[in-house]
């Protein structure tokens, strides 16, 4: 399934490349492969924008109705049936659909799952790649190694003098920024979604915001560089994304 999308999206890579390589832009301590990489995250990112504002509107839906919802169900609380008939009856007064956060993020699962794909086996989508002698990206030299393969020769990092258990020798300056940035834009999303009223589902938004930066930490030192790059880069756009939606209306405008 992940073939699907990985195959064009390797092609995409390519094509980039290609053109970045050819107006010469592959400097020592930036190669043309991690220019095309982040170029490629950022059209990736700009293809899915559609779907990933029609998910954060219907978020934003839902939480309009949060508070109604609630009273319904402290009303019904010893009638279930009527219950799932008033909180229909809701969603088709405010014209929400309880599933619309849920299909576009389905749509973008195997879309996201083939672009990871395409940047950890880079060999089998990346027509290119075997041919490409300059993989450096500033203090890394080889982004299709990961930080883990790179510890000896400190190659993915700065070399701190000691070693500490599970990291090594080297600072994982690009697993911290991935940690970093997986955790400014979840307590973004959080923020964002201070409205919900649902204990429950508070106490799991806070978990996941606590818990999945250190998740991601411990991935990215074991995932290809270039890989990391991409979560890096993609993490910076759902920021500056975040960010600019929850402007005042008049400054830019929201989702409405």
């Amino acid at each position: 399934m992940t073939k699907i999308f990985a195959k064009p999206l390797g092609m995409l890579l390519d094509f980039i490349y290609g053109i970045v390589e050819g107006i010469g832009l592959d400097f020592k301590y930036l190669s043309a492969y991690a220019i095309a990489i982040i170029i490629t995250t950022i059209v990736f990112k700009f293809l899915i924008l559609p779907l990933s504002l029609k998910q954060m509107k219907s978020m934003k839906e839902m939480q309009k109705i949060q508070p109604l919802i609630k009273e319904l169900q402290k009303k019904y609380k010893n009638d279930p049936q009527t219950l799932n008939i008033k909180t229909m009856e809701l969603y088709k007064e405010h014209k929400v659909n309880p599933f619309g956060s849920c299909l576009p993020l389905l749509i973008q699962m195997p879309i996201i799952i083939g672009f990871f794909s395409m940047l950890r086996n880079p060999l089998t989508y990346v027509a290119s790649y075997e041919s490409i002698t300059n993989k450096a990206f500033f203090w890394i030299k080889d982004i299709g190694f990961s930080h883990k393969e790179m510890v000896d020769g400190v190659i993915n990092g700065f070399d701190i003098g000691f070693n500490i258990p599970f990291i090594g020798t080297a600072l994982p300056i690009l697993a911290i920024l991935a940690g970093v940035t997986t955790y400014l834009q979840s307590k973004m999303m959080s923020a964002n979604n201070n409205q919900v009223v649902d204990e429950k589902a508070a106490t799991t938004q806070k978990t996941m915001t606590t818990f999945m930066p250190i998740m991601i930490f411990f991935f990215a030192l074991n995932m290809p560089a270039g890989l990391t790059i991409y979560w890096v880069v993609g993490n910076i756009f759902q920021i500056v994304q975040q960010y600019l939606i929850n402007l005042p209306k008049n400054k830019l405008g929201g989702i409405e």
